[in-house]
């Protein structure tokens, strides 16, 4: 047999053990094993030798050491609580004193037991009892670890970020394979990563400048040298865990149960406390501040933002999940997830997918890979406030438009769909695809206005660099809007003339006129048409339009709506007290810009080229840098979003806001008022649908029963809310009405 086929296991002296940690060749001239731990340990403590009668203390509680000069300890140590311990090389003790350190249910006395320790330094008044083989950590003040087999740190440690070390290939480096399966738009991990780093870095792949400047920006972050070791901050509690290989773990973090955490960063502190928990197997990741992870997860190549949670046996596989976002039970895989993301079923599967946040995945979901072409397995993209139905199935390549919900059904084809707030539907018994714009506005205005609500009421970030934009009318949904205005015209009008003038060959311009004047007259005939869309299916079958008129009005309001509502922030932001220093201070220039989701920030399309451009010449050099972009975007968005309003409101109306007298924007103000009345009615009906629905009622006996199970309507806080603030609406209307 070859010796090649037997395990490399090599005899060394057993002085050697705890020494030797850095190789020669990557030690500094002048530098000894030793120099990037001295660094590292910032916890202050002077340490010194131990005294005759410590060592012979140390001796009769079963202590071994190959050199008791290697075994340093602060002025007060106390050699009786450390027993049956085995140390090897240099070892550095904190103050040990008589106490329990108690966390939970769990209490345990101050001190060292049972345990094997090479290398290590702590701090003051740990717990470490029964860690079978604990090398080359820095341990934090009052940190707790009990019966783990295996805490260790490899002279080459990473801890989750994708970078190299001297001497090492670059073919070992960790990438996370994010979008797509083919690898084709693969980021390098790194410890800070913004769901906005990440969607840039996959997005503008045909940017050779842009990405090698990231994987720069990216290595600039740490240092390739060799020696590093691993860290457990202060008040960490770490118990009955398997192994745990090249961790940095901050402090107040609880660790319980794991089987295997290996190569990977733990951000906890008060920022967050982070939890891994019973079952769990971590392998080359980066967990943001209070994450939590517990019961059987499965995570490999994987960055969890801040506050976001895996529960339950769910698997995350080369995917970024966004902050406070929670997946439960299923399987993720090569995924770019925004914040604010849902997905807590078994037999749920999400994969090669772009989810740009206020998503929610439900049971039986499979948005996975194509499997339906000659080339490389596909990609879907979502935009904000994608809600696919129970046993949705669809196809790769697809992209949905912003709060797009999709109900039951297996899609056969792949799907473009450009229109917002709309409800996909799969028509299996006429072989159709039936698309219904607006369907969130007409019915369930409730869900839509709770959600905008709750993003950010649970919104735990400490450090809020990108601004997460949580309302549903905004830059991306409206621009979106706009475009739809405009798709609902040329559809209907090219419906009209295949019904009354068949022969006739129309141009675009032609239906677009002719669709505009019947849905700015509300003409009756339009319920008539077979309003049919273009390019929304790979398919040959009808695509077919409904609610088309109403949809059309709706957006429009909508529109103009939004436009009011920026112009209200304007007058409230600047203290604004005339009609004359209102027109004053809006912008006399603005565009329909093209705007990106980046992260869950939106940011308009011209200032990500002007940053790109800025990183290509060098004047942004870090993520740091890009980092303050996003600040800097997050302070001009107010005004960014006024542009958008009134650009988007001059786009379907053709009337500058600029140009109107007092009397024509007080009109605008008052519809704007007509319009949150009915969407503030719409919440409660929408709400209230659930409590007259026979259905609804059937499993209770009686109203007192429902009530006692699902409370009252009448008491729902949230709707009483949405009155408050359609009451305070009206107040903030009225005074700028009545602005001399």
């Amino acid at each position: 047999m070859a010796s090649s086929s037997f395990n490399d296991i090599r005899k060394k002296s057993i002085t050697s053990l705890g020494y030797g940690f850095v190789a020669p060749q990557y030690l500094p001239k002048g530098k000894d094993e030793y120099y990037l731990r001295n660094i590292q340990n910032v916890n202050g403590i002077s340490y010194r030798q131990l005294s005759a009668y410590e060592i012979e203390v140390l001796v009769r509680n079963r202590n071994t050491s190959e050199n008791w000069n290697k075994l340093l300890v602060s002025d007060a140590f106390n050699p009786e609580l450390v027993k049956n311990c085995k140390f090897f090389g240099l070892v550095r003790i904190g103050k040990l004193e008589p106490f329990v350190l108690e966390f939970s249910d769990l209490k345990v006395p101050v001190g060292l037991y049972n345990s094997t320790i090479i290398s290590c330094d702590f701090g003051d008044n740990v717990v470490i009892d029964n860690v079978n083989y604990l090398s080359n950590y820095i341990i934090g003040s009052e940190v707790i670890i009990t019966n783990v087999n295996e805490l260790v740190t490899s002279d080459h440690a990473k801890f989750g970020n994708g970078i190299l070390k001297e001497g090492e290939e670059e073919d070992i480096r960790i990438w996370l394979e994010l979008c797509n399966e083919n690898g084709g738009r693969k980021v390098i991990p790194f410890n800070g990563m913004l769901p906005g780093d990440a969607y840039l870095w996959t997005k503008f792949r045909d940017d050779e400048v842009l990405l090698q400047k990231f994987k720069e920006f990216t290595e600039a972050k740490f240092d390739k040298k060799r020696g590093y070791y691993g860290k457990v901050g202060d008040r960490t509690v770490i118990k009955n865990c398997r192994i745990i290989k090249d961790a940095w773990i901050g402090s107040d973090a609880y660790l319980k149960g794991a089987n295997k955490l290996k190569n990977i960063t733990i951000n906890s502190g008060p920022e967050g406390k982070s939890q891994i928990g019973e079952g769990c197997e971590m392998v080359n990741g980066i967990m943001g501040f209070g994450c939590r992870a517990f019961y059987g997860v499965k995570a490999v190549r994987f960055v969890m933002a801040s506050h976001s949670s895996l529960k339950y046996g769910a698997r995350l596989i080369n995917s970024y999940l966004g902050n406070n976002s929670t997946i439960s039970c299923c399987e993720v895989l090569n995924s770019l997830i925004f914040p604010a993301h849902e997905q807590h079923h078994n037999n749920s599967f999400l994969t090669a997918a772009t989810v740009m946040g206020q998503s929610n995945i439900a049971a039986g979901a499979t948005i996975g890979s194509n499997h339906n072409s000659r080339g490389a397995d596909g990609e879907l993209m979502a935009g904000r406030g994608f809600w696919p139905g129970l046993c949705v199935s669809l196809k790769h390549n697809t992209k949905f438009a912003t709060f797009t919900i999709v109900a039951k059904g297996d899609f056969p084809a792949e799907l473009n769909i450009p229109i917002p707030f709309a409800l996909v539907s799969n028509d299996v018994t006429n072989n159709r695809l039936v698309i219904m714009p607006g369907y969130w506005f007409m019915y369930n205005m409730y869900a839509l206005e709770r959600n905008a609500w709750k993003y950010p009421d649970r919104d735990k970030r400490q450090e809020k660099i990108q601004y997460l934009e949580n309302n549903y009318l905004a830059p991306d949904s409206i621009n979106e809007m706009v475009e739809s205005i405009k798709l609902f015209q040329k559809f209907t009008g090219k419906a009209w003339f295949k019904k009354e003038a068949p022969e006739k060959q129309v141009s675009e311009n032609e239906a677009i006129a002719k669709g505009k004047q019947l849905l700015e007259n509300k003409d009756p005939i339009i319920n008539e048409l077979e309003i049919l869309a273009e390019g929304f299916e790979n398919s040959k079958r009808k695509v077919v339009l409904i609610k088309v008129s109403k949809s059309y009005h709706l957006f429009k309001e909508l529109i103009q709506c939004y436009c009011v509502n920026e112009i209200i922030n304007l007058t409230k932001a600047n203290e604004i007290t005339s009609f004359e220093s209102l027109i004053a201070a809006l912008p006399t220039k603005y565009d329909l810009n093209e705007w990106m989701n980046v992260g869950g920030q939106l940011i308009p399309r011209p200032e990500i080229n002007n940053v790109i451009n800025r990183i290509h010449s060098g004047k942004v050099k870090s993520w740091d840098h890009l980092h303050d972009f996003y600040l800097q975007q997050a302070s001009l968005y107010g005004r960014q979003k006024l542009a958008n309003g009134l650009a988007a409101f001059y786009e379907v109306t053709g009337f500058h806001i600029r140009k109107m007298n007092k009397e024509t924007f007080n009109s605008l103000l008052s519809s704007a008022i007509a319009t949150k009345e009915w969407m503030t009615n719409g919440i409660y009906e929408s709400r209230a649908k659930d409590y007259t629905n026979a259905f609804r009622k059937m499993p209770f006996e009686n109203q007192k029963e429902m009530d006692a199970v699902v409370g009252k309507l009448d008491d729902n806080s949230f709707i009483k809310q949405q009155r408050a603030e359609l009451d305070n609406y009206k107040k903030q209307i009225e005074t700028i009405l009545n602005w001399k």
